[in-house]
């Protein structure tokens, strides 16, 4: 699992639909997730941390497992299948004194994963088929850059340089 954080939300070009962006913490990859109205909506107030007078939907839901007994420790995104992201919050026991330490998963859509996280100041996990499969270069100038300097260091190498030693024992030094 690798954790990611919220970037931001935008809209799709072609039709208008909100996309919720993870970034990872080196901000080289980008997980778009197309995501309703409303958790958009939810998603940004949480991100401006905006407080409602009265609990909204998240809120609520936050509330109910914090009432229960519960807190969030995590989110996470695990599996892509068919163009459609399947998620789990993954609740601990709140107990102080880790008397006990019962964990509950419950199946999530992201978007609500995603806004129920914000609001709990949990981490967002994604496993590693979906980084694999579902994310995006996040700075493409940087890859560029970085596939360049490799293409001029292949470019500069010589035979010789993999000539250091000869032996089946002897340790390569690159330099």
């Amino acid at each position: 699992m690798i954790e990611m954080f919220v970037a931001g939300i935008a809209l799709d070009a072609r039709n208008g639909n909100p996309i919720v962006i993870l970034n990872d913490n080196a901000k080289k990859r980008a997980l778009p997730i197309w995501i309703g109205m409303a958790e958009a909506q939810s998603i940004t107030k949480a991100l401006e941390k905006h407080k409602p007078e009265r609990p909204m939907t998240h809120d609520l839901l936050l509330n109910t497992i914090q009432k229960l007994g519960y807190k969030v420790k995590q989110v996470e995104i695990n599996e892509l299948n068919s163009n459609t992201y399947y998620a789990a919050i993954v609740l601990l026991i709140d107990d102080p004194e880790h008397k006990l330490d019962t964990v509950r998963t419950i199946d999530s859509r992201p978007s609500d994963a995603i806004a129920l996280a914000l609001r709990a100041g949990c981490p967002i996990f994604v496993s590693a088929q979906v980084v694999a499969e579902g994310t995006i270069p996040a700075d493409l100038e940087k890859d560029e850059e970085e596939a360049q300097e490799f293409k001029k260091f292949i470019d500069n190498l010589k035979a010789s340089d993999f000539n250091k030693g000869g032996g089946p024992n002897d340790s390569f030094e690159a330099g």
